[in-house]
């Protein structure tokens, strides 16, 4: 249990850190809506889509979260990389644009998967209990 409960915590970790990076600079970057332009998207959306991310780190490392809110995040976030790799394919950007979504999902999956072996867990000593 004490090693899923490891590569969940630094699986969450990193890719709550790289969603917290993406969105800072979304607020912050000047260069960042021209990026968006590029994509095809408008620039409320890099407002929009910087403070989904944000809400979505909240919901992932805040532990009192309900797991089916932390389900609407790990889902959005899924939504999300795969919208960045279509934008990035359709705009004719280089396949290295791809890389970091994907890398990102990759990680995005591991983190689920062992929320839910722990939850799981979790579930099964619950009911041992009782």
């Amino acid at each position: 249990m004490r090693v899923k409960k490891i590569i969940y915590w630094t699986s969450t970790v990193l890719i709550s850190l790289m969603m917290l990076s993406s969105a800072w600079g979304y607020f912050t970057n000047p260069d960042m809506k021209g990026a968006f332009v590029h994509l095809g998207f408008p620039d409320y959306f890099r407002i929009e889509l910087g403070t989904a991310k944000f809400l979505g780190v909240l919901a992932l490392l805040i532990p009192m979260i309900p797991a089916r809110i932390k389900e609407f995040a790990y889902f959005g976030f899924t939504i999300t990389f795969i919208s960045a790799i279509i934008a990035h394919l359709s705009s004719g950007d280089p396949i290295m644009a791809v890389v970091f979504p994907l890398v990102a999902q990759v990680l995005l999956t591991v983190s689920y998967i062992y929320f839910i072996l722990i939850s799981d867990k979790k579930m099964t000593m619950q009911e041992a209990e009782s």
